[in-house]
């Protein structure tokens, strides 16, 4: 369990809970979907909308149209596993990941960071091929996230059967949210689903509960907006006993995709909320409750995902303008192949990349042995064997 869930989720019985806490301090609960704001405050999400829509548009055909942008996908998987991890508090970063990702027996946190990737790599492949967000499907990834993990003894894959509380110490009179009861969370998951899919025969949602003057975000909601509804929503019904934090963020990724906002997984937004940590947590906080403030999350969360569209945008800017740059060194095809595979493993051993291309680990080494002497690639020195050969010049830019 990360070092936030270690010391902010504690685990009490369901009646001792709602016996012991005190009302004013502890938020409880969350209200079902859909979600109303105040209609001034609707007014200024979509003020923002057009613009965020036409930087990821953006983004979707400067990816679309770059020669390295298929080998990156991978690499930028790599580092939103690694910037979310880091949200729970694993300081691991993109380069101990590479440097350790051959090690036999792993520290948990790059374990952690190697679950939530092969996670996320589950879930896109499940949303190419058709499968919607689903319980089931948010299960699987959950057993995925959680295996070998800290604390994986703890119902992988299984939604809590205890009641669990947040707050700054074990004592459930600090309490900053309750979540709600065990026995609730079929229910709100149930609901969860039918917001994202809508209803099968066009059936809407009861919006009894919103105050009716209210703008209301249903179903139809924009995918950004729907989005930001759908991952502060799954974090509050917290239905698992750990991992609930980064299986939500995975869910960000997936709701842009199946909402056909992306068709590829390339707008992440867990560097921005990484850089704003305390921000992140007190404006999900803030849509829990009797009086849940929906409209400063979602601002927040546009804003922050208008943030990553342009900073990828201008990394996949400058890893293209360093491929082609790379290319005009290289003398024949097989030193071009293999340059252009290093922007998909920016520090390959030649067994790898012979893998990879399907050649003889013979013919690699000399390639990238070649690529090393025109100054493309740094070659570890005093290494005998797996000898990794590092593309420092894609790694600042993916840094920056």
């Amino acid at each position: 369990m990360c070092n936030f869930c270690a010391k902010s989720i504690y685990l009490v019985q369901l009646d001792k809970c709602f016996k012991d806490v005190n009302a004013k301090v502890a938020k409880k609960g969350i209200a079902k979907l859909p979600i109303g704001v105040p209609l001034d405050t609707a007014i200024k999400i979509f003020e923002l909308l057009p613009s965020v829509n036409n930087k990821i548009g953006r983004l979707e055909e400067k990816f679309n149209s770059s020669i390295v942008s298929d080998s990156l996908i991978q690499i930028f998987l790599m580092s939103e596993s690694v910037q979310s991890t880091r949200i729970e508090g694993t300081q691991v970063t993109f380069t101990d990941l590479l440097e350790e990702k051959n090690k036999k027996k792993q520290r948990w946190e790059i374990i952690e960071v190697n679950n939530y990737f092969k996670a996320l790599n589950e879930g896109y492949d499940a949303i190419k091929k058709g499968d919607p967000i689903s319980t089931r499907l948010i299960k699987r990834l959950h057993k995925i996230l959680m295996h070998d993990a800290r604390d994986s003894t703890q119902a992988r894959g299984e939604f809590r059967k205890v009641q669990n509380f947040i707050g700054p110490t074990n004592r459930i009179e600090d309490a900053t949210y309750i979540p709600i009861p065990a026995d609730e969370i079929d229910g709100y998951m149930e609901n969860l689903e039918l917001y994202i899919h809508k209803h099968p025969y066009g059936k809407k949602l009861p919006t009894e509960h919103l105050n009716q003057s209210d703008y209301i975000f249903d179903e139809d909601a924009d995918p950004i907006v729907k989005t930001a509804i759908i991952h502060a929503q799954f974090e509050s019904i917290h239905p698992f006993l750990d991992g609930n934090g980064r299986l939500g963020r995975i869910l960000i990724v997936l709701s842009f995709l199946q909402c056909k906002l992306i068709s590829k997984p390339i707008l992440f937004v867990s560097e921005e909320l990484e850089k704003e940590r305390s921000r992140y947590y007190d404006m999900l906080n803030g849509v829990r409750g009797e009086n849940p403030n929906w409209g400063a999350w979602i601002i927040y969360f546009i804003q922050a995902t208008k943030r990553m569209a342009d900073k990828i945008y201008d990394k996949l800017e400058k890893a293209e303008e360093l491929s082609k740059a790379g290319l005009r060194k290289c003398a024949i095809d097989s030193e071009k192949n293999f340059w252009l595979y290093t922007f998909s493993n920016p520090s390959a051993t030649a067994k790898e990349a012979a893998e990879a291309l399907g050649i003889s680990p013979n013919t690699a080494r000399n390639a990238l042995n070649n690529l090393s002497e025109k100054d493309l690639l740094y070659m570890e020195q005093g290494v005998q064997r797996n000898k990794k050969y590092w593309n420092y010049d894609l790694l600042r830019i993916l840094r920056e």
